[in-house]
């Protein structure tokens, strides 16, 4: 149902689908249980075998994979593959084995947990996710903790920065086909004198346009602003805004302009330099490869000018390395 909810958004946005998985014709559930079953039976684990049948199945059949191997063997899958492997492959073969906003759920609840929160992961997950999503997100992350995710938040951040997310997770931004040219006029010069004009930043103005406008209808706020202001809305907002505040607003617009080149982004960083970010990728890579992965390995080489099984192959080794390059699909 949850993975099934995002595929349908994405579908009636009648957006081109440019996911590296698909569904597998001539599937079969049970004949892909009982290879799962036998390469992790007794000694040894078959960890291709894992890999080959997990990446190359779409989430919806991976549900029916695994509810089959608990009707067959009265095992949890997911349990299974807990006990054999571990490390960022156990990491990665259990996030596939996830519905996507069950997923979404528990990668909040982990940045939250513990001392400090991961703020990279709530300003990624909620400034990139749709309405729907987001909504099933709130439903999921009650379902699984017993508490509201709007409560968590504002218990673990403060600030602008609580305050834009709390706006996220209204869930108010609609998708009308239609711009209403006069309002994106009115709104940029709003953000422009909450800004720009003044002395100091008024937040409440900008973070209201930002987090409940279309995204047709913000495209047009956009380019208004660079006629009113004669720069990017971004280079206000670097020069206006800092710290966690400037990072979420900053990631709002980059995936109202372009969600492929916003994850392009967040892999690249990932792996730039010294150590990589392994939970981010196998996020990233997991989360978008059913609906823009193919677009996301374009803005990689097309920024970059290297490509993302490159990138992956140079800094992630082991079963999770290859396994991420199957799910990235072929070096281009």
């Amino acid at each position: 149902m949850a993975a099934y909810t995002r595929m349908a958004y994405y579908k009636d946005q009648g957006r081109v689908y440019k996911g590296t998985v698909k569904d597998v014709p001539g599937f079969d559930p049970e004949k892909d249980a009982a290879a799962l079953r036998k390469a992790m039976k007794g000694l040894g684990t078959d960890e291709d075998t894992l890999t080959d049948i997990l990446v190359a199945r779409s989430n919806e059949q991976r549900q029916k994979i695994a509810g089959c191997y608990k009707n067959l063997y009265g095992r949890d899958l997911c349990e299974d593959i807990q006990s054999e492997v571990s490390g960022s492959y156990e990491t990665l073969l259990t996030a596939l084995l996830c519905p996507a906003d069950k997923y979404d759920a528990r990668e909040i609840c982990k940045a939250l947990k513990g001392a400090g929160t991961s703020e990279n992961v709530l300003i990624e997950i909620l400034a990139s996710r749709p309405k729907p999503c987001i909504q099933l997100l709130k439903k999921v992350y009650q379902e699984e903790n017993g508490r509201g995710l709007e409560d968590d938040i504002k218990s673990d951040t403060s600030g602008y920065f609580a305050r834009v997310l709390v706006s996220l997770l209204q869930a108010k931004r609609d998708d009308p086909s239609f711009i209403d040219h006069a309002e994106a006029k009115k709104d940029a010069k709003i953000i422009f004198d909450a800004g720009e004009k003044i002395c100091g930043t008024d937040e409440e103005a900008i973070i209201a346009i930002l987090c409940t406008e279309s995204r047709p209808q913000l495209l047009q706020v956009f380019q208004e602003y660079q006629n009113l202001a004669g720069k990017s809305i971004e280079d206000s907002l670097k020069r206006e805004t800092s710290g966690t505040l400037e990072d979420v607003l900053l990631a709002i617009v980059a995936c109202i302009r372009d969600p492929p080149t916003y994850f392009a982004e967040q892999l690249y960083c990932a792996m730039k330099g010294a150590g990589t970010d392994e939970n981010t990728v196998i996020r990233v890579v997991v989360s978008r490869s059913e609906i823009d992965l193919e677009d996301i390995k374009a803005a990689v080489k097309r920024k970059y000018g290297t490509t993302l099984h490159t990138m992956i192959q140079g800094d992630i080794g082991g079963y999770i390395g290859k396994a991420l390059l199957k799910l990235c699909g072929g070096n281009d």
